[in-house]
């Protein structure tokens, strides 16, 4: 098959599109053959990038956890799914990743994807969409008729929170720089907060959750926008102790059952997730370095 892989490390110019073995199934495991994948920026900087669960070195390493594709094979003892399927999901960052032409993948994080449902979308929603739902719901408890401040509203995980918490009867308020007002508006959000020009502490009022994907000096003051036992869920860094609030830091995890919950709210057309670019898999590294220019949203590779 055909994949790309980091035979050393370093950042995503170490990376070669070329050929690569076929993935073998373990217990539980399917083989996917992959229509589309996704990755997060910085993941070559994370040491499970580069190592197994033993702390042994896996490279040459294929990034990118992100996939939507159809199963092509089952491993010994794995349910639930079946050749042919319709897959998407977010897969085990100590494996090999999905920017490859075959991904060998625990069954359980991978869920059904509704055939009206592209694979580009599929690609894009599981990080994004699973940090989101388990910022607001899992961690924040986020329920209808609360007011819910959200940081970075423009960026991945950001436009899908603002959906999902206005789908969820939430009032809305989301920060970000002035071009993106136009487009965290027409997510839902209530008010935008421009941050080039206003404080939101002084506009947010108090809060029931506030939460961040920004970090620094933005997590710092965000404290200041909660009500009295309110919550603040950061992805960014644990947040500083708070009196008479709560402070959750967080790193996402693959759920079978929200990942079902997203799609049927994408195939409904309830929330969208936000496709910044799409790039062949032979360009991954344009991919990556696309990213790190500030294409907004979610950067996806065709498989």
């Amino acid at each position: 098959m055909k994949a790309v892989r980091a035979h050393s490390r370093g950042d995503h110019t170490v990376l070669v599109h070329e050929d690569a073995p076929m993935p073998g199934t373990g217990v539980g495991d399917v083989i996917v053959r992959v229509h589309a994948a996704s990755f997060t920026p910085d993941e070559l900087s994370w040491p499970v990038t580069w190592t197994d669960r033993g702390g042994r070195d896996r490279t040459p390493s294929i990034p990118g956890h992100e996939v939507s594709g159809v199963v092509a094979e089952l491993g010994y003892g794995t349910t639930g799914l079946a050749v042919g399927d319709r897959v998407f999901g977010l897969t085990d960052r100590h494996r090999d990743g999905a920017a490859a032409e075959y991904l060998a993948a625990e069954a359980r994080d991978l869920a059904l994807l509704p055939d009206g449902v592209d694979h580009t979308v599929g690609a894009a929603l599981p990080m994004t969409g699973l940090t989101a739902w388990q910022a607001l719901f899992q961690h924040g408890g986020l329920a209808e008729g609360q007011t819910v401040l959200i940081h970075g509203a423009a960026g991945g995980v950001g436009s899908l929170a603002v959906q999902l918490a206005r789908d969820a009867g939430a009032r809305v308020l989301g920060t970000g720089r002035t071009g993106s007002a136009g487009l965290v508006t027409k997510l839902g959000a209530d008010r935008f907060i421009d941050v080039t020009t206003e404080r939101f502490e002084d506009i947010a009022g108090q809060a029931d959750l506030v939460f961040d994907t920004v970090g620094g000096d933005t997590l710092a003051r965000s404290a200041a926008a909660l009500r009295p036992g309110g919550t603040l869920v950061s992805i960014s860094a644990p947040p500083p102790p708070m009196d008479g609030r709560r402070g959750v830091y967080f790193i996402v995890e693959p759920n079978r059952e929200q990942l079902t919950e997203l799609a049927a709210r994408v195939a409904s057309g309830r929330i969208h997730p936000h496709v910044g670019a799409v790039f062949p898999l032979r360009e991954t590294v344009a991919a990556f370095q696309a990213k790190r220019d500030g294409v907004p949203g979610k950067v996806v590779l065709q498989v």
